[in-house]
């Protein structure tokens, strides 16, 4: 489950990883194999959302829910896709908000290990999922460990950036440490809620702008 850290990572979750909360999650996985259920991603994926980004170079922190629940999609970067899987339609308002707001052409790739190799944590709140049911896997434990990963970056990266799409993520807005953080909030790019808030925001506009304020690099958003 951990090859895939960021060896920055490592000594900072390490204290986590020891804890009841987290062995509670091992034992509650372990028990769902052994019932034959199949869980989301596969095991190796769950924390590839850290493996891109060591601390140092965190620009950004997209905020998610939990990880797609249909077959080969979850690959442990929030709202991506491994490569040659149809785009969820999460991703694809995305990919259409990113046209409208920068005129990047659509892809039709939706593996976003690109934005993570630029800086960009695509952090799911929830790890795990059963497969065909989204939110199975809430209130296991997976909450503790990534709400205490976005203290740790708002705390010790200044003036990071923390985009929080829909009700959920915007309620991590209480962890973070207000004084040293950027944040973008809109509605959730869902169907069900794009048309409320999330079309027209201008996300990644406004994200560059932020960066190319503080003097860091802008992101390529362009998916190949």
């Amino acid at each position: 489950m951990f090859k895939n850290i960021e060896k920055s990572w490592h000594s900072r979750l390490l204290n986590e990883f020891n804890n009841k909360y987290f062995k509670n999650i091992n034992a509650f996985l372990s028990n769902e194999k052994k019932q034959n259920k199949i869980i989301y991603p596969k095991e190796e994926d769950i924390f590839n959302f850290l493996k891109f980004t060591p601390i140092n170079k965190i620009k950004v922190v997209i905020v998610g829910q939990d990880p797609y629940c249909l077959d080969k999609q979850a690959n442990g970067l929030a709202f991506s896709v491994p490569k040659g899987i149809k785009i969820p339609s999460s991703l694809r308002n995305i990919y259409l908000e990113l046209y409208t707001d920068l005129g990047i052409k659509i892809s039709k790739n939706g593996c976003l290990e690109g934005w993570s190799k630029q800086g960009v944590i695509l952090l799911n709140t929830i790890l795990t999922v059963e497969k065909e049911k989204p939110g199975s896997h809430t209130g296991i434990g997976w909450e503790i460990l990534t709400d205490n990963i976005i203290r740790a970056i708002s705390n010790l990266k200044k003036n990071t950036i923390f985009v929080l799409w829909g009700q959920h993520a915007l309620s991590k807005k209480n962890i973070l440490n207000i004084k040293n953080d950027i944040i973008i909030h809109s509605s959730h790019p869902s169907v069900f809620s794009a048309n409320k808030g999330f079309f027209g925001s201008r996300p990644f506009s406004k994200i560059n702008m932020h960066l190319k304020l503080i003097g860091k690099e802008e992101i390529n958003w362009q998916i190949n």
